[in-house]
């Protein structure tokens, strides 16, 4: 049986969200594996700006798309966002809160636990 995912803090993952499902494995956690190349391990509070932010960079998060079974996100919601797009969101000033209990400790391979700090939720 594998280990339990650890978040940035250290602690066991805590789930993201579920209403709507998120992560790579649509398991509700922030939880990355081999093939998830984008590295989907930060947990954020989405914001109508950084929704705005990422639709501008070619990745429409608040359209709904039945097809794959993904409602649309709207700002409150929570959403594993890739960290490196976390990341180019906070040096454009326009990142979301995140929720360190549910970012997976491999988020700090890219990103600072102290940045991390500065936007938790």
């Amino acid at each position: 049986m594998p280990s339990p995912a650890l978040n940035v803090l250290g602690e066991p993952l805590s789930v993201c969200g579920c209403e709507p499902m998120t992560g790579w494995t649509r398991d509700g956690s922030c939880r990355t594996d081999p093939a998830d190349l984008g590295r989907h391990t930060v947990c954020c509070v989405v914001s109508e700006q950084f929704l705005s932010y990422s639709r501008a960079q070619g990745n429409d998060l608040s359209t709904p798309m039945p097809a794959y079974g993904f409602p649309g996100l709207k700002p409150g919601d929570h959403w594993c966002v890739c960290a490196a797009r976390w990341l180019q969101a906070h040096d454009d000033a326009v990142a979301p809160p995140v929720r360190l209990a549910a970012c997976e400790q491999s988020t700090l391979e890219l990103i600072p636990l102290e940045l991390l700090q500065r936007y938790a939720a």
